[in-house]
């Protein structure tokens, strides 16, 4: 049997929702083939989206039209904006959300997109023709005939799962392995390695002693993941709980360490190392007296709880035995242990910025397959290699994004400039711009791009219009009006800062952190008349005038230092040289630039092993 199709995605994790719902949503006739329907955009580790530089992420996606965002914020049973102390470029929303309820609110977001078909089954083979993707083989043996194919199969290439001395093959607990994509795909080049990643025990809520744990609330204000005017959290919000291991428990695990396949040699390839099992946390922190765990919920009706902070490849009695050890689990009953898997990855040095293959053309890859690690970054180059799929299919410019433009252009630059020797995670400090990418202005910066290319609705489109307007006339008010210091003295000293010598316009005031523009509207009738004026968002679009106010000055001076270095993006490079006779360049920059071949001088000078001075010889090669 044979079926046609412009894209096939291969996986239906969170990546391949992304990508398999983007391209359709352009237009392309699109098949989403996956093992398992009931396990569509299955969480597989905790139940939980965003976090540091991950919620943005989210926000970046849900701007541009992606649907991760709407499905959080149908699903989530707790939100908290994160680093609610430091300023906003470090702001970043997360939210538990009730694991099965996001499975099936993806699933209805999927079968009921026009363009977009699902196929249960399993690929095996990829179909490659003159150096072209021609489609895909199943198990079933069913053909799929395709113009692009998108891989995002996640850990369940060639899955093999390690509890203690036990080894499972197997992409996900329960769950088969996929054999012979991995081979297939490399037989055209494309080279591959393995990872490791781990998930912690489930735990029975009906055995925890909750009374010797700390109860964390979530948060009830105006704070959500996606830009659409949805409505607040329509589920019952539930508490996390938090508690400390202490060193009878890491006496257990210590005992536990021979049979730990990390340490007895059984598993040889690199974890993450920003989310380390607790095995690995005592042996790298022996001195450590306690490490924290954050006790989550998988839903609002089930007990299964997710126990953060303790990922263990550890035999399970080991592991079971441990955590009796903490007074909340004394009476402690588990669903199942915690396990590593080990999987295949693609060196991600071998794709262009829009997740396409340089080896094989219109054969794109997104997700866990790139070496990444988390829901939020596999989404998020899911919908970048869905666009440009569609885009391959019917003609148009390759879409990408800046470093300066969004966490996702950040992410998708560091892997094909740099590639990974560990799972990727994104954090702030991995971003140059980080006041130009606040988790508050992503569809300032990405929705138009977006509505221009025919992905984000004209709602979307409309709601940003509107958002634009609104915190302009609030910007130009503070900017246009003045207030005389028998009018504001008595408020500014109520807040403890210091009173007015003299009249000044209302933006001067704002740049004080004690003063807002809420508690400012308040003795100011005329501008409170102009803050009653917002009927929709009032505190979406009062937040990022504000922001915009306070940090005008960081703002301007970053994107400054951007511009200038977008002189270096706009010299190409790509296919100019020889580099491997250019005996002025180091040893190590002629083979970085060979196996890569960046797009641009910017790109170049951001490959590890590339000096300045290299940088200034391609320059001077350039008439620079």
């Amino acid at each position: 049997m044979e079926f046609n199709y412009d894209v096939i995605v291969i996986g239906a994790g969170h990546a391949g929702c992304e990508a398999a719902a983007a391209a359709a949503n352009l237009g392309s006739k699109t098949c989403l083939i996956t093992m398992d329907m009931n396990k569509i955009a299955q969480m597989s580790c905790n139940p939980a989206v965003g976090g540091i530089a991950k919620g943005q992420i989210v926000r970046e996606i849900d701007a541009l039209g992606g649907f991760t965002g709407l499905v959080t914020d149908r699903t989530a049973i707790q939100f908290r904006l994160l680093n609610r102390s430091k300023g906003p470029a470090m702001w970043s929303p997360r939210a538990q959300c009730d694991r099965n309820k996001f499975i099936w609110a993806w699933r209805e977001v999927l079968e009921n997109t026009p363009n977009l078909h699902i196929w249960q089954d399993t690929v095996r083979q990829l179909l490659v023709e003159d150096g072209e993707v021609r489609g895909v083989l199943t198990v079933w043996g069913v053909t799929f005939r395709a113009k692009c194919v998108v891989l995002t199969a996640g850990t369940f290439l060639n899955g093999l799962m390690h509890i203690g001395r036990v080894m499972l093959p197997g992409g996900r607990i329960s769950e088969p392995a996929a054999y012979e994509l991995t081979e297939s795909i490399a037989r055209h080049g494309i080279e591959y390695g393995r990872m490791k990643t781990g998930t912690p025990v489930r735990i029975d809520g009906r055995s925890v002693h909750y009374e010797d744990m700390e109860a964390q609330d979530g948060e009830n204000d105006f704070h959500k993941f996606s830009f659409l005017d949805t409505g607040i959290r329509p589920l019952p919000q539930l508490p996390c709980w938090s508690c400390f291991t202490n060193e009878a428990v890491h006496e257990v695990l210590r005992k536990g360490l021979p049979d730990s396949p990390l340490f007895n040699g059984q598993i040889q390839s690199i974890g993450p190392r920003y989310c380390p099992s607790i095995e690995t946390k005592i042996v790298t922190f022996p001195d450590k007296p306690q490490h924290q765990l954050f006790l989550e919920p998988e839903g609002e009706s089930t007990q299964e709880y997710y126990l953060n902070g303790f990922s263990s490849s550890l035999p399970m009695d080991i592991q079971i035995a441990a955590l009796k050890q903490i007074p909340a689990f004394r009476d402690l009953v588990i669903y199942r242990p915690g396990y590593a898997i080990e999987y295949d990855y693609f060196d991600p040095t071998q794709l262009k910025h829009t997740l396409e293959s340089k080896k094989v053309k219109n054969f794109f890859l997104a997700g866990q397959v790139n070496g990444t690690t988390g829901y939020e970054e596999a989404a998020g180059q899911g919908i970048i290699a869905g666009i440009n799929a569609h885009i391959n299919c019917h003609g148009g410019e390759p879409f990408t994004l800046g470093r300066d433009e969004a966490y996702i252009g950040v992410l998708i630059d560091d892997l094909v400039t740099k590639g990974v020797d560990e799972p990727y995670r994104m954090f702030t400090s991995r971003a140059e711009y980080r006041i130009l990418l606040r988790m508050d202005d992503a569809d300032m910066r990405l929705t138009e791009k977006s509505w221009k290319l025919g992905l984000a609705t004209e709602e979307r489109h409309a709601l940003l219009e509107s958002k634009r307007e609104a915190i302009g006339r609030i910007v130009d008010f503070t900017r246009t009006s003045s207030i005389k210091p028998a009018l504001i003295n008595g408020f500014l000293e109520t807040l403890g800062t210091t009173p007015l010598r003299q009249g000044c316009k209302l933006v001067d005031l704002i740049s004080r952190p004690q003063v807002t523009l809420k508690n400012m509207a308040e003795c100011i009738p005329a501008f409170q008349r102009e803050l009653d004026r917002l009927t929709d968002r009032k505190e979406e679009i009062i937040e990022a005038a504000e922001i915009l106010l306070k940090y005008e000055g960081y703002i301007g001076r970053e994107r400054i230092i951007a511009d200038k270095l977008a002189r270096l993006e706009s010299i190409k490079i790509k296919g100019r040289f020889d580099y491997n006779s250019l005996q002025s360049l180091s040893t190590e920059a002629r083979q970085k630039l060979t196996k890569i071949d960046p797009e641009t001088i910017a790109q170049a000078s951001r490959i590890p092993g590339v000096s300045p001075s290299d940088i200034n010889v391609l320059l001077l090669l350039c008439g620079r």
